[in-house]
């Protein structure tokens, strides 16, 4: 009786072995098939490779106060499209230095060095060099530590201004004059607008120079400090045909 026992239970461990054996073998075989599996697909997928950092110029330290100066009037938190941390700028940056290369942001449009202004958004060529170096340097964030604080992005506040009135080119003052300011009026899209003014004297008294111009609502460029015009000055539009109009603090009388 023990003995028919015994054989019985060698039996059992064994075919309980080879059932064993044979699960770990189909674990196995299915842990291997999973693994590689997981190879080919992490193989297939596309390497996204971190753009080398070539500049020692930084987010922190010298692009954010460009970007502080120049874009929060337009590019604030509360804005659609707001330009103040670094991982709000950083997925535009290959954008923002193409625009600021031609020029078309910040959207100024007034040539600089051509008549003087309040409030002038350009870049330097300076600031305009620094940032498409950051770019194709990698843009790298830097040390928040150096970050300055974010300013007011309030857009400045004036007087509400005359109507101004319409000058062609050609067109003769009848009297003394002084500009606080001056709006293009008849100008094409993507054109430009030239305004001088000949000083009775013969002086010359550059106005104003937008380039690529684009239609929107109405711009004043407001001079740096008002302009004094004497009666019989002469105002010359170029290109022919564009006209603008001249901002005073009063209604000028024609």
């Amino acid at each position: 009786m023990t003995e028919v026992t015994e054989h019985r239970l060698a039996r059992r461990i064994k075919a309980l072995r080879a059932s064993r054996g044979l699960k770990m073998f189909r674990w196995n075989r299915r842990c291997c098939f999973v693994k590689t599996s997981l190879i080919l697909v992490m193989s297939s997928l596309p390497v996204i490779a971190h753009e080398p950092v070539t500049t020692r110029l930084t987010w922190t330290q010298e692009i954010s106060r460009i970007f502080y100066r120049r874009c929060l009037s337009c590019h604030s938190e509360k804005s659609s499209i707001p330009l103040v941390a670094y991982d709000q700028v950083r997925p535009w940056a290959k954008a923002i230095s193409e625009e600021v290369r031609e020029r078309r942001m910040p959207p100024w449009g007034a040539v600089r060095g051509f008549g003087e202004f309040r409030d002038d958004a350009s870049l330097t060529l300076s600031e305009i060099e620094m940032i498409v170096h950051w770019v194709e340097g990698g843009a790298p964030r830097g040390e928040d530590i150096y970050l300055p604080e974010v300013p007011d992005a309030e857009r400045p506040q004036y007087n509400k201004p005359s109507p101004g009135f319409l000058v062609t080119n050609g067109y003769i003052l009848r009297r003394d004059f002084t500009a606080a300011g001056i709006r293009p009026a008849q100008v094409i899209e993507g054109g430009s607008i030239q305004v001088s003014a000949i000083l009775p004297d013969g002086g010359v008294r550059n106005l104003v120079w937008v380039r690529d111009y684009r239609k929107g609502p109405a711009c004043i460029y407001w001079f740096r400090d008002a302009i004094g015009l004497p009666k019989r000055t002469r105002l010359l539009m170029h290109p022919p045909g564009t006209s603008a109009s001249l901002i005073s603090t009063a209604k000028p009388e024609r």
